[in-house]
C-alpha cells in the first residue's frame, strides 16, 4: 500500500520542529494564501473539503467554523483541545513535537476565518516536552510576523496563549477545558448554550482538535478536491483526509500510522509487522478505551466516522489498542473502568458512584470472587449511567462494559465457574500508550 505522509510529513527531517525547516517545506505558504481571502471563503473552503473534526466526534470543521455570529459586538476565541488523554492515545503529541508549526498555522488561518483576534492551546500538563516545544515555535512565529499586529501586512491581529492544564481527563471535553482555562475547577457546562455562542469567557468561541486544525494549511494549498480525494475507498467519501491512528499493544512494530480515512486493521497491521509470533487477534478498540471493542470478525471495517459507527463503535481518537488470545478481557476491561473511576470529575452522580461500583464488581469478579448474578449489575449499572450523565465521560465508560459482556460473556462466566482467573497473572497493558 502506497501512502504519501500528509500530517507527518515533516516528522522525520532534521530539526523538523524549527520555522527554518518549516519554511522549507511549504511553512506559512498556505497562510499568505488565506490572507488574501475574505474569512467567508475559508469557511466555504473547509466545508467543500468535507474536514470531519479529529477530536472524536468528526463533526464537520468549517459547519462548526460558520456557527460562529458574526457582528455580534463580542470577541472571538479559537481554543485548541490539546488535552490529549484517552487510554492509547498517542497522535497530537508527537505532531507538536515533531511540527509545531502546521499547528500555529492552522491556528493563524482559523482565527482569521472566525475573525478571532486571540487563541489558546490547552495542553496536557505532563507533556511538558511538547508545551516547549511549542513554546518555542510560538516565540519564532511572532518574531517572524506570523502572530502579533498586522500579520504579513494584512491587518489581521492575533495573540496565542500556550496554556498547561494540571492532569485532568476531564478537561479533554470541551466544555470543562473552557472552565479550567478561564481559571475554574475543570468541570463540564450545561449544554445549551453551546461554545459556538457561549464559550471562554461567555463568548463566541471554537475548540478544535490538533490534528484538525494542522489538516487546514494543507487544504488551503491544496484545494477541497485534493482532500476529498485522500480515503481509503469509496464508503469512506463522507470522512476524507488522512488520520494518525496510534497503534499499541501486542502487534511486532507499536507506533503512529497516517493513512487515509477508512484504512482497515487489516492493512494497519500489515504496516505494522502483523501479530506477535505465536498468537492470534482477540479483541481491539477502533478509536480508544471509551469506544466499543471489536473482534478478529471486524479485521476489514473501514475505520472512518460512519463506517465504525454502522458497525457498532466509533471511529474515536483512532487509537487502536490490539490484543491477543493471552489477555483476559475482563481485566482489561477492570483496568479501564478503575482509570474512568479515578477520572470522574464527581459532578453528576451516574458517573461519579456507577463507575465506582463498577470497578467494584469487576475486581471481584477478575478476584475469583464473583458472581453470574454481577454481570446483570454491570449491565443495569451501564444502563443507569448511558445517556443520564452529565458528558460523555460517563457514557464512554460504559462502552468497554457493554461491548466485552457481547462478544466475551463466556468469559466472564468462566471467571466465576472457575474462581480465578483462567489467564493467571499475565501482563495488563490496558492503558499502554
Amino acid at each position: 500500500m502506497t501512502i504519501t505522509p500528509v500530517l507527518t510529513k515533516r516528522w522525520n527531517l532534521e530539526r523538523s520542529w524549527e520555522l527554518t525547516t518549516y519554511e522549507r517545506t511549504d511553512g506559512y505558504r498556505a497562510l499568505a494564501k488565506a490572507l488574501r481571502k475574505h474569512p467567508d471563503e475559508l469557511i466555504q473552503l473547509v466545508k467543500d473539503s468535507g474536514l470531519r473534526g479529529r477530536g472524536g466526534a468528526g463533526f464537520p470543521t468549517g459547519m462548526k467554523w460558520g456557527f460562529i455570529p458574526q457582528n455580534d459586538g463580542k470577541p472571538h476565541y479559537l481554543v485548541v483541545n490539546a488535552d490529549e488523554g484517552e487510554p492509547g492515545t498517542c497522535r497530537d503529541l508527537p505532531l507538536m513535537m515533531a511540527d509545531p508549526h502546521s499547528l500555529i498555522e492552522g491556528i493563524i488561518i482559523a482565527s482569521f476565518a472566525v475573525r478571532a483576534n486571540f487563541a489558546a492551546i490547552y495542553i496536557r500538563g505532563e507533556a511538558v516536552h511538547a508545551l516547549r516545544r511549542l513554546q518555542y515555535a510560538a516565540v519564532e512565529a511572532r518574531e517572524k510576523g506570523y502572530l502579533g499586529k498586522n500579520i504579513l501586512g494584512s491587518g489581521f491581529d492575533l495573540d496565542l496563549v500556550v496554556h498547561s492544564g494540571a492532569g485532568a481527563y476531564i478537561c479533554g471535553e470541551e466544555t470543562a477545558l473552557l472552565d479550567s482555562l478561564e481559571g475554574y475547577r475543570g468541570q463540564p457546562r450545561l449544554k445549551p448554550p453551546f461554545p459556538a455562542t457561549h464559550g471562554l469567557y461567555a463568548s463566541p468561541t471554537v475548540v478544535n482538535n490538533v490534528g484538525t486544525l494542522a489538516t487546514v494549511p494543507h487544504i488551503v494549498l491544496n484545494g477541497p478536491e485534493w482532500h476529498k480525494d485522500l480515503i481509503a475507498n469509496e464508503a469512506s467519501a463522507k470522512s476524507p483526509g488522512t488520520s494518525i491512528y496510534s497503534l499499541s499493544g501486542r502487534i511486532k512494530r507499536p507506533g503512529q500510522y497516517e493513512a487515509p480515512m477508512g484504512t482497515t486493521l487489516r492493512t494497519l497491521l500489515e504496516l505494522a509487522g502483523g501479530m506477535r509470533e505465536g498468537h492470534t487477534l482477540k479483541f481491539w478498540t477502533p478509536g480508544g478505551s471509551s469506544t466499543p471493542m471489536f473482534t478478529d470478525a471486524h479485521l476489514d471495517v473501514p475505520l472512518d466516522f460512519d463506517s465504525v459507527a454502522a458497525a457498532g463503535s466509533m471511529n474515536g481518537t483512532s487509537a487502536v489498542m490490539i490484543f491477543d488470545d493471552s489477555d483476559c478481557v475482563v481485566r482489561c476491561v477492570m483496568k479501564w473502568i478503575e482509570f474512568y473511576h479515578h477520572e470522574s470529575c464527581g459532578k453528576c452522580t451516574p458517573c461519579r458512584e456507577g463507575n465506582y461500583w463498577m470497578a467494584q464488581v469487576l475486581q471481584r469478579l477478575e478476584g475469583g470472587q464473583g458472581t453470574e448474578e454481577d454481570l446483570q449489575t454491570l449491565l443495569d449499572t451501564c444502563d443507569n449511567i448511558l445517556g443520564r450523565s452529565f458528558c460523555a465521560l460517563g457514557d464512554g465508560a460504559t462502552s468497554p462494559v457493554m461491548s466485552s459482556m457481547k462478544y466475551f460473556r463466556d468469559e466472564y462466566i468462566q471467571h466465576v465457574r472457575d474462581g480465578k482467573c483462567p489467564f493467571g497473572n499475565a501482563r495488563v497493558m490496558a492503558g499502554a500508550h
